[in-house]
């Protein structure tokens, strides 16, 4: 299996650096993960935007769509900000023939306890077994686009 990684940017990327600094978007920190992982796949990372989610626009999400659309791989990870990424993927519906699923973190990775490592493993998972279309893999389960939702309060991702 190949898999193509588009970066967004998002909670996932952010790094904070110093006590007099708000968080900042990042490198993309997928790839560390993915070696620290020590993965039995072949991929490729491709930063397309390096912003919060609230902050992607009308033509960031083209950018994600063309990308995507144009792209020869079947299996596509695209790791973003978690207050949006439903409409991003809500987007990509109506690509064929390819398995795509959004991930991301609710603490930026290089947290000890972020949740990027997992949700990252859990995406890869879904890549592996899910028929083609267009998933969030969030909070340790893997949802259709259109029958997940963010619950804020509880800090997850839940079915709806």
């Amino acid at each position: 299996m190949f898999v193509q990684i588009f970066s967004t940017g998002g909670t996932l990327d952010k790094v904070y650096f110093d006590a007099l600094s708000d968080y900042q978007i990042g490198e993309p920190v997928v790839g560390e993960l993915l070696q620290q992982a020590q993965v039995g796949f072949d991929y490729n990372i491709e930063s397309l935007t390096r912003k919060d989610s609230l902050e992607l626009d009308d033509l960031d999400r083209q950018l994600i769509h063309d990308k995507v659309s144009t792209c020869p791989h079947e299996h596509i990870l695209i790791t973003h900000g978690t207050d949006t990424m439903t409409v991003t993927g809500a987007g990509l519906a109506d690509i064929d023939g390819k398995v795509i699923v959004l991930t991301g973190a609710m603490q930026p990775a290089r947290f000890r306890d972020s949740d990027a490592l997992f949700n990252l493993g859990l995406a890869v998972g879904a890549l592996n077994c899910m028929p083609h279309g267009v998933y969030v893999a969030m909070s340790g389960r893997v949802f259709p686009v259109d029958q997940v939702r963010k619950n804020r309060l509880a800090a997850r991702f839940e079915g709806c």
